[in-house]
Parts: structure tokens; C-alpha cells; sequence
């Protein structure tokens, strides 16, 4: 079985002072002091998941992460990414006509079970070959909502612990997580467990 990282949300908005949900997240600083020079060492490439929240949003009043802002802006270094899918709400299914697309009005939220199926096999592979290890933001939310995803499409994947950090970025809150109801879905692991396992 191989392993490949699927990084979720890891946009200024999120990550970096200044963005508009920002609080300090721990797991930016271990992506940057450890992840990646890990990933430029072995020279491996990493799919990414990331979110245009601009309006209209049904169900969710927020505008964040726009097209064209630096809050949309990924703190992952393109060098890094293989492929990359843009949602508009926490569920990775969910997309909109002219996704990240600053020249024009963004479409409603739509499904598109098909086509996040298709970008998935391309960019991490087949669940009967591939582990997807997921890092990002935020456990209680966009990434819980992606393992949720992956799970029912076959896939088992695992969360990297130091990879990932709740909302709030309060640690106690991100192991509470861990205890319920991640498990239902992936298995938590440390980085050390996994980081010689990627391909």
C-alpha cells in the first residue's frame, strides 16, 4: 500500500496573521519547519484540497478565502503541489462553476461526486492501492469532513496529529477530536510513523 499526502485549507485566511479566521495553529509551523523540507529532501509531490468561500453560500454567511486575495493564497509553495482541487463549502464534493476563477461570478454551491471521484484517482489513487494521509485545516471541520469522504469512497485514510489543529487552535480541543469522532472515519498518527511511508 503506498501513502500520499492530501493537504486541506492551508490558506492565509486560516494559516497567516492577518487572515480572517486566523488563530495561531501549531501544525503551520510544524508543515513549514518539518513537512516540507521533508517533502523537497525526497522530492515528492502532494495533492491539495483548497476552498473559494466567496458568495453566494447558501447556509453560510461567510466570505473568505477569495479568489485573487491574498487570503486565498495557499501557504504550501506551488513547487509542492501535484493537483488541486477547489471546494466551496467543508465537504470536498461540494464546487461551484468558475471556482477560483477571478474574471467571473461565482456559480452556487453544487455536487460534483463525479468529478471529485476522477481528481481523486489522478491525485491519489485507488483505494485498493493508496493511503491517503491528511494534513490541514481544520480537524474539527473541512478535514474531518474530507476523511468522512474519502471513508465512504473506500479509502482509509490516516491524520497526520502535528499536521492538523482545530478551529480555535486550542490543543485540548484538537484531542478531544482525536478521542470522537475522527476514529469513526480515519486513524490519527504521528508524523515519525508515517513520514518514511509517502510516496
Amino acid at each position: 500500500m503506498k501513502y500520499k499526502i492530501l493537504a486541506i485549507d492551508i490558506q492565509n485566511d486560516f494559516a497567516t496573521e492577518g487572515g480572517k479566521h486566523y488563530t495561531h495553529k501549531p501544525s503551520v509551523d510544524f508543515l513549514k519547519s518539518k513537512i516540507l523540507p521533508f517533502l523537497k529532501e525526497k522530492g515528492i509531490k502532494i495533492a491539495e484540497i483548497v476552498s473559494d468561500y466567496r458568495q453566494p453560500r447558501p447556509g453560510d454567511a461567510d466570505e473568505s478565502c477569495v479568489p485573487g486575495t491574498w487570503g486565498y493564497e495557499s501557504v504550501v509553495p506551488k513547487e509542492f503541489v501535484g493537483g488541486q482541487w477547489i471546494k466551496c463549502m467543508n465537504s470536498p464534493i461540494w464546487t461551484r462553476d468558475n471556482a477560483g476563477d477571478t474574471s467571473k461570478e461565482p456559480g452556487l454551491p453544487r455536487q460534483d461526486t463525479i468529478g471529485f471521484g476522477k481528481w481523486l484517482e489522478e491525485n491519489i489513487g485507488k483505494p485498493s492501492e493508496v493511503t491517503p494521509v491528511l494534513i490541514g485545516l481544520t480537524i474539527d471541520c473541512c478535514v474531518l469532513s474530507t476523511a468522512q469522504e474519502l471513508n465512504w469512497r473506500g479509502h482509509y485514510p490516516v491524520v497526520v496529529k502535528e499536521g492538523v489543529d482545530h478551529y480555535t487552535g486550542k490543543q485540548e480541543m484538537k484531542e478531544k477530536i482525536f478521542e470522537t469522532p475522527l476514529p469513526n472515519w480515519a486513524d490519527a498518527v504521528d508524523w515519525e510513523e508515517i513520514k518514511n511511508k509517502l510516496s
